[in-house]
Parts: structure tokens; C-alpha cells; sequence
């Protein structure tokens, strides 16, 4: 998925060149070079309005020509370490028939550090699968690929999640990251509209502990108290002020600037919703407050 991708498409796309029998990029109509780049690097380019990630990939696998028996995930703004290039192919080529998915370690890099301690890092994410067997939940914020059965299976190497804009451009993207998150856990507080959940049936042991958590402890505490506890866990009990000045900027406003923006947009949210309100009534209030086109089921 790309859209003003000039600084990071070339890494991400070269670094997959030996591995891929294809590459395809899902662009939103950039306004750099990203498409140039791409299509000068041998991908398929399609231009497509974005609404939100989730739809936009969820339309790749539906539409895109993939002949290959794998398909893999991949942000523009990531690419395979060398470990990865080199191990993944022989890995699939001995998977065992009923593997169908493959889960990737992806390490965070935050102003030009890999953050290694307050247990966030490696995620665990299925980033690799049987063509035809993973669909993407259908959510605003945290989605993942959920594979239809079969075993995953952990990949040797890791992905590297590595932005090379500067720290306004992280700040401005968190804003529109909290109104999605926000959108979310309203969706489910008020029983809005049908909760896609697939990843509890999945082998993704990590994916399903960290939802579990998130939704059944972390959003039943109280607003404004929970992202100074969690910040608190990640910073000092798992350690990440061993991470440096770096480490002390990635966990603050990962974990405590960004999460307390979100429960200051539920906050708001629910300050304009009277308990009378129907669910199309609560829609129309986060369009428009968020300006994002929601709908009902």
C-alpha cells in the first residue's frame, strides 16, 4: 500500500527482487515518485482511492493477478533483512503440506534505533500465506490476516519496520491513527456494527493474547489512567529505558502520548452521544467528528 512512498519503495521492493515472482503496488494516486519507482523496479502498479487499509488490501488479494502458491504482506516502509532473503525460500519449500500461513518477526527501528526491550518488540504478525487461504479482518485500526485453517509456522530472519520521515510526520499520522482507533472501540462498546474477530481462531498465539488484552483488560480501565499504567509496564517493569533516548521517545509516545490522544477522541466522542441514541445517530457523530465515511450493517 503506498501513497508518497519516494523514500522508502526502492529499500522495500529490492529487497524482496530475489524471492518475489511478482510484486504489486496498491498506490492512492501519490504525488511523488512512488509510481516511477515501482514500475521502473519491475511492479505492477494499480491506483486505487484509499478508505482505509483493511479494504485497500482486502481488495489486492480480491482483484490483483496472483499466480503464485505464497503471497506475502509487506509495508512500503519495510523490508526483509538478509537473514530473511536468504532463508525464506527454502524455508516454504519444506513446509509441511498442512502449513498454510507464516509468521514473521518485525522489529520497530525509531529514530535510527532497534528497539529491542519493553516487550513490544519482535511482533509476531502472519505476514505470509497459501493464495486463497488468508483474508484480512475488516476492522478500522488493528487488523490482521487470518488464514482459513490449516498450521503457520515461524519464519528464520525478520522484517524491519524502518520510517525515514522525521518525528512531525510520525506525530501527524498518529492523529489519524487515533481517530480510527477510536471509531473501533466505540464500534464495539455500542454494539454499532458487526465485530469481525477472526483472529481468535487463529494459530497466532501473540496477535490473540494482545487483542484479548487490549480489548477484555487494557479498554476496561479507566480513560486517561490506562496509558500512564501502560506506559509505565513497557517503560520501566519490561525495561525499554534500556532502549536510550530513543527507547524513552518510542514508548512515550507510543505508548502514553499516542494512547492517551485516543481516550481523549473516545472521551469527546462520548461527551455528544445521549444514551437515547440510536446506532445511526452515533455513526453520524464520529463522521463528523473524524470526517471518515463510517456506515452501519
Amino acid at each position: 500500500m503506498t501513497f508518497n512512498e519516494e523514500i522508502h519503495i526502492e529499500r522495500c521492493i529490492r529487497s524482496v527482487l530475489s524471492i518475489c515472482e511478482n510484486i504489486y503496488v496498491i498506490d492512492s494516486f501519490s504525488q511523488d515518485k512512488t509510481v516511477e519507482i515501482a514500475r521502473t523496479l519491475g511492479a505492477q502498479v494499480y491506483q486505487r482511492a484509499w478508505k482505509n487499509y483493511a479494504d485497500q488490501f482486502q481488495w489486492a488479494l480480491d482483484f490483483c493477478p496472483i499466480h503464485s502458491t505464497w503471497v506475502m504482506r509487506l509495508d512500503a516502509d519495510e523490508c526483509l533483512n538478509s537473514k530473511m532473503q536468504e532463508s525464506l525460500l527454502p524455508e516454504l519449500s519444506r513446509a509441511p503440506e498442512e502449513v498454510n500461513g507464516v509468521i514473521c518477526d518485525l522489529r520497530n527501528v525509531f529514530m535510527g534505533k532497534v528497539i529491542k526491550y519493553g516487550g513490544y518488540d519482535p511482533l509476531k504478525l502472519l505476514r505470509i500465506w497459501k493464495v486463497g487461504r488468508g483474508r484480512i479482518e475488516s476492522r478500522w485500526m488493528d487488523e490482521h490476516i487470518v488464514l482459513d485453517g490449516g498450521k503457520a509456522i515461524l519464519a528464520s530472519g525478520e522484517i524491519l519496520h524502518n520510517n525515514l520521515n522525521n518525528h512531525r510526520w510520525w506525530t501527524d499520522k498518529h492523529n489519524k491513527y487515533a481517530d480510527r482507533e477510536m471509531v473501533d472501540i466505540l464500534y464495539k462498546k455500542y454494539k454499532l456494527v458487526s465485530w469481525d474477530d477472526q483472529i481468535k481462531g487463529t494459530d497466532n498465539s501473540q496477535a490473540k493474547l494482545k487483542r484479548m488484552l487490549k480489548e477484555s483488560v487494557y479498554n476496561k480501565l479507566p480513560v486517561f489512567l490506562r496509558p500512564w499504567l501502560y506506559f509505565s509496564y513497557r517503560y520501566f517493569i519490561r525495561l525499554g529505558f534500556l532502549d536510550g533516548a530513543p527507547g524513552f521517545a518510542y514508548h512515550f509516545f507510543q505508548a502514553l502520548w499516542y494512547r492517551t490522544m485516543v481516550d481523549a477522541r473516545v472521551y469527546e466522542a462520548e461527551m455528544l452521544m445521549s444514551p437515547s441514541m440510536s446506532k445511526a445517530e452515533r455513526i453520524k457523530v464520529l463522521e463528523c467528528l473524524t470526517g471518515l465515511e463510517l456506515h452501519e450493517d
